[in-house]
């Protein structure tokens, strides 16, 4: 699992200036860690970076498994901002089951107390740089490029990013595409239903 700059165990995310920036540095981290060729799955954030390297690079992306990526923006039914939220606001946002975000952001056992906190505040800052202020990537002119073979995933309690999302980013794929919603999960549904969001991933894969 690479993590992108800025994110836990990647730094240099202040030298990203612009989308295009984001889009080159995953496409050297995924080249320097061997994974031309890959089946790629992202959620969120990462999977519309995944989105982004299967349209750009078609030949370094097998398959592709994207949970609720963001890209896209319709003035109709705009996304949910998580950047502009309260703190207090993002577990019931973010997940079905707000204990299920607490329990991410929770130090695990043995973490450095000082450390854990600033690594955290980090991560939100870079994906705040990248898709902040929300709106309209360009991804949806990129979506027609993807050849890979797409299993789209969406909590059915997405507060994000409506269910309609999936439907308009379906469309413009060029491979064949599939979209499996998840019962009881919110927008990160790999926190709410983690054995269900990887028994569809896998499943794809196979």
């Amino acid at each position: 699992m690479p993590s992108l700059p800025g994110f836990p165990g990647g730094l240099g995310h202040g030298a990203l200036d612009s989308h295009l920036d984001w889009l080159l540095a995953v496409r050297a981290l995924l080249t320097r860690c061997g994974l031309d060729g890959a089946d790629l799955a992202g959620s969120s954030v990462g999977g519309s970076f995944a989105a982004e390297a299967a349209a750009l690079w078609p030949a370094s992306v097998r398959r592709l498994a994207l949970i609720a990526p963001f890209g896209l923006f319709d003035e109709r039914e705009p996304p949910a901002d998580p950047w502009a939220q309260r703190a207090t606001a993002l577990p019931g946002l973010l997940c079905a089951d707000p204990e299920n975000w607490n329990a991410l952001k929770a130090p695990p056992e043995g973490a450095n107390s000082i450390e854990w906190p600033i690594e955290q505040t980090r991560a939100s800052e870079a994906a705040a740089r990248i898709f902040w202020p929300l709106g309209d990537t360009g991804l949806a002119k990129r979506l027609p490029l993807i050849e890979a073979p797409t299993l789209l995933i969406w909590g059915a309690e997405d507060r994000v990013l409506p269910r309609r999302y999936a439907e308009a980013i379906a469309a413009r794929i060029a491979g064949p595409t599939a979209i499996t919603v998840i019962p009881r999960a919110g927008h990160l549904a790999e926190l709410d239903r983690p054995d269900e969001v990887a028994a569809a991933i896998l499943q794809h894969l196979a």
